[in-house]
Parts: C-alpha cells; sequence; structure tokens
C-alpha cells in the first residue's frame, strides 16, 4: 500500500510549501526552522526508507526531543508534501533547446530518473496528487516549456510531459524492484533462477512450443538473453535488464512524440 500525498491540513501545508507562516515562538526549538526538519527527513528516507520514517527518527537524528518538531511541522503528512516539494528543487527550472526540443526532452527525462534514484522513497508515494510547491512547479514549468512552440496544443503539452513522467516512474520503479529483491528475498536473481528453471522445465506442458509459438522462437534466437553481460557483473541481472528497457523504451517514446509534432506540421526534434 503506498504512501498518498495530500493528506495534512490543506491550508497549513500550503503555508508550509509557501513559507507564509509565522516564526516559531522563542526558545531553544526556535534554533530550528521547517527546513531544517525537512532535510533531517529526507536523509532519514533516503538512508532507511519511507516505511522507517517517524518523528522520533527525525529527532534524533537533530538531536531533539520528537515533541518539539511539532513547533516546526503538525505532522508527517505535511512533512511528506514539504519532502517532496524540497527534492523537486534539485531538477533544472529551464532546458536548453538549443540543440533541438528533444534533447531537451530526454534531459528533462534523465533529470527525472535521477532524482528518482537519488530518492527512491519517493516511489513509494501515489503519484497522482503532487505537492503544490513552488520547487515542484518550479519543475513542471521547465517540464512543459520543452513542448511550447512545437505544434502542439496545451492539452497535447501537458499529455506529453504526462506521458514521459509516468514512463521514468514506472522504468525507475522496476529498477528500485529489482535492485532490492536480492535484499527483501535472500536469492540474487541468477541463484532464484537456477534454482526454478530446472523445475519449469519437470512441469512444462509437452505443447509448449505450440502453445506459445512466439516465446519459443525468440528463445531459441537467445532474445532473452543478454549475450554482452560479464557474468561477473556485480550489477543484478533483473537490474541490466530494466536498464535496457529504460533505455529503449525513452527513445522510442521520443520517436512516437517526434512522429506526431511532424504530423502536425510542427518543429522537427
Amino acid at each position: 500500500m503506498p504512501e498518498f500525498a495530500g493528506r495534512g491540513d490543506p491550508r497549513r501545508t500550503m503555508e508550509l510549501l509557501w513559507g507564509r507562516t509565522p516564526p516559531a515562538a522563542r526558545g531553544p526549538a526556535a534554533e530550528l526552522t521547517p527546513a531544517d526538519v525537512v532535510r533531517a527527513a529526507i536523509a532519514v528516507a533516503d538512508e532507511e526508507g519511507l516505511a522507517r520514517l517517524t518523528m522520533r527518527r527525525i529527532a534524533e537524528r537533530l538531536g531533539r526531543s520528537t515533541m518539539s518538531l511539532y513547533t516546526y511541522v503538525p505532522g508527517k503528512p505535511e512533512l511528506l508534501d514539504l519532502m517532496l516539494d524540497a527534492i523537486h528543487a534539485e531538477l533544472p527550472t529551464a532546458y536548453d533547446r538549443s540543440g533541438g526540443w528533444r534533447q531537451a526532452a530526454e534531459a528533462f527525462a534523465r533529470d527525472q530518473w535521477h532524482l528518482l534514484e537519488r530518492h527512491p522513497w519517493s516511489l513509494d508515494v501515489a503519484g497522482g496528487r503532487t505537492p503544490l510547491g513552488p520547487h515542484t512547479l518550479d519543475a513542471y514549468e521547465a517540464q512543459l516549456a520543452v513542448f511550447d512552440g512545437l505544434g502542439l496544443d496545451g492539452v497535447e503539452m501537458t499529455r506529453a510531459v504526462a506521458a514521459v513522467t509516468s514512463f521514468i516512474r514506472g522504468a525507475a520503479q522496476a529498477i528500485h524492484e529489482a535492485r532490492t529483491a536480492q535484499q527483501a528475498t535472500g536469492l540474487s536473481d541468477d541463484d532464484w533462477w537456477n534454482a526454478h528453471a530446472p523445475l519449469l522445465e519437470e512441469v512444462m506442458d509437452p505443447d509448449w512450443p505450440e502453445r506459445h509459438p512466439t516465446a519459443t522462437k525468440l528463445q531459441r534466437a537467445q532474445a532473452f538473453d543478454h549475450a554482452d553481460r560479464d557474468t561477473d557483473d556485480p550489477i543484478p541481472y533483473l537490474v541490466v535488464v530494466a536498464l535496457d528497457a529504460f533505455e529503449y523504451g525513452l527513445a522510442r517514446m521520443l520517436d512516437g512524440i517526434a512522429a506526431h509534432i511532424a504530423r502536425r506540421g510542427g518543429v522537427p526534434a
């Protein structure tokens, strides 16, 4: 079950996101700021995951009492929105299109990808209710501008950004799961396959090739193998597969957007 952004008090959340809250009362706790709490929370989530993020863990990191943190944030729901907006400050606020819109679109996609790699806990937050904070909106403005003036209408521009970001999130999720599989199960990808493949051959129906002619053809052509992969490569096999799928998928997605722009008589890539 994922976490959901936007579950806190809307007014308090928006005031905190936009720095519209009054300063904290005087006293020892006033030495902190909401930004200090957010940075500590992000550090805990980066190191330990979102499931272990608690106000107590954040307080321990800051060397404060748990109750003192409520001087700055009402609770974890509001804090989660602040964390998500804060990491968006790591994204560019503009992309150079002098090398063509496609180069800029690829840069935006890879920046989004690397952001999720740095903060994999953000993949555990449902993506639909994006915090309406300044950093998130700045990043979105930069992404929309990549597709501006290309012959797309407004709805198509928003859909192009949504399509790329959805693809990136899905690909990042697949790689995150592949990277954590061994830790969670105690088996490497190769160990898992070596344990299951012989059993599959035992139980597989004799008419497998007739029932699945396409898969059989591809298997015989070694389409499921990565012949260039070093068997001593420390990168898990499923991560290699997911990375290949990311590169292939990003290129084909941008091909599709470019073809649509061309059909509309717009600017070439």
